[in-house]
C-alpha cells in the first residue's frame, strides 16, 4: 500500500474517532445534565413562584392549541375509522377504536409534539438567551444554582402539564368523533359510547399517562440541556440560539417517536 492510501486511512481513521468521541462526550454530558434535574428536582428547596410562572406558560397557555388538535384529530378518526370499518360491517366499533387510539397513541404523542414546537422551542430560546448574554454565568458568580432556577421549573412543569394536556387532548378528541361518526354519519350515540365504555380500560389509560409523563421528562431534559449549553455546540449570538433551538425542537420530537415505539412495543409496565 502506498504512503498516500495509509495517510488518507489514518486522517480518516482519526477523523472519525474524533467525531465519535465528541458524541460520547455529548451523550455523556447529557446523562449528567439529566441525572442533575432529577436530583435538583427531588431536593429543596422548590423555587414555587418560577414553578407556578412555567405550569402557566407551558400547560395553560398550550391548552388552545391542544384543543383545536384534538378536535380535529378526532374528527380524522371518526370519519377515517367509519369509512374503514364499515367496509367489515363494524362501524358499531367506531367508539372503541376512536378512544383507544387516542388515549394510548395519538394523545399522548400529538399533545407532547405540539408543546415542543410551542414551549419547548421557547425555553430553549430564553435559556440560550441567557447563556449568550452570560446570565447564567452572572448567577453562579453570586453562588446561585442555575439548575434550581432554569432547569427544575420547567422540568416540573412539563410533568405537570403533559398529562393533564394529554387528558384535554383525549376528551376533546373523543367528543370530534362522536360529532363526525354520531351526528354526521349516523351511529347511534349509545352504540357509540357504549362500546368505548366495554373495551377501553383502566390499563389503557394508565399507559397513555405514563407515556405522557415520559414525553414530559425528554421535552424538558433535550430543551434545557440544549437552551443551557447554547455556544459549546452551536456557536454564539443569534445563529446560535436558532441553531440550539431547532435541534431541541429535532431533537426531542424524535426521542418522542423512537420513546413511544420502545413503550409499545416493550409493554414496559403493562
Amino acid at each position: 500500500m502506498s504512503s498516500a492510501n495509509v495517510n488518507w486511512a489514518e486522517r480518516f481513521i482519526r477523523m472519525f474517532g474524533a467525531e465519535g468521541l465528541r458524541l460520547i462526550m455529548r451523550l455523556g454530558r447529557m446523562g449528567i445534565f439529566l441525572a442533575k434535574m432529577f436530583i435538583y428536582s427531588i431536593v429543596p428547596p422548590i423555587k414555587f413562584p418560577l414553578l407556578v410562572k412555567q405550569i402557566q406558560f407551558i400547560g395553560f397557555q398550550s391548552i388552545s392549541v391542544i384543543f383545536l388538535t384534538g378536535a380535529f384529530t378526532g374528527m380524522v378518526l371518526g370519519y377515517q375509522g367509519y369509512n374503514t370499518l364499515t367496509r367489515f360491517g363494524s362501524e358499531a366499533f367506531l367508539g372503541p377504536m376512536v378512544g383507544l387510539t387516542l388515549i394510548k397513541e395519538m394523545g399522548p404523542v400529538i399533545a407532547a409534539l405540539m408543546v415542543t414546537g410551542r414551549a419547548g422551542s421557547a425555553v430553549t430560546a430564553e435559556i440560550g438567551i441567557m447563556r449568550i448574554s452570560e446570565q447564567i454565568d452572572a448567577l453562579e458568580l453570586m453562588g446561585l444554582n442555575p439548575y434550581r432556577y432554569l432547569v427544575v421549573p420547567n422540568f416540573l412543569a412539563a410533568i405537570i402539564s403533559l398529562p393533564l394536556l394529554t387528558a384535554i387532548f383525549d376528551v376533546v378528541g373523543i367528543f370530534g368523533g362522536y360529532l363526525i361518526g354520531v351526528r354526521l354519519l349516523g351511529v347511534g350515540s349509545g352504540v357509540y359510547f357504549g362500546e368505548m365504555i366495554s373495551y377501553v380500560q383502566m390499563r389503557d389509560i394508565v399507559e397513555g399517562i405514563f407515556k405522557s409523563l415520559n414525553f414530559g421528562v425528554i421535552i424538558a431534559w433535550v430543551c434545557c440541556f440544549k437552551g443551557y449549553y447554547t455556544g459549546f455546540y452551536t456557536g454564539f449570538g443569534a445563529e446560535g440560539v436558532s441553531k440550539s433551538t431547532t435541534q431541541a425542537v429535532v431533537v426531542s420530537s424524535v426521542l418522542i417517536l423512537v420513546w413511544d415505539y420502545f413503550i409499545t412495543s416493550t409493554h414496559l409496565l403493562f
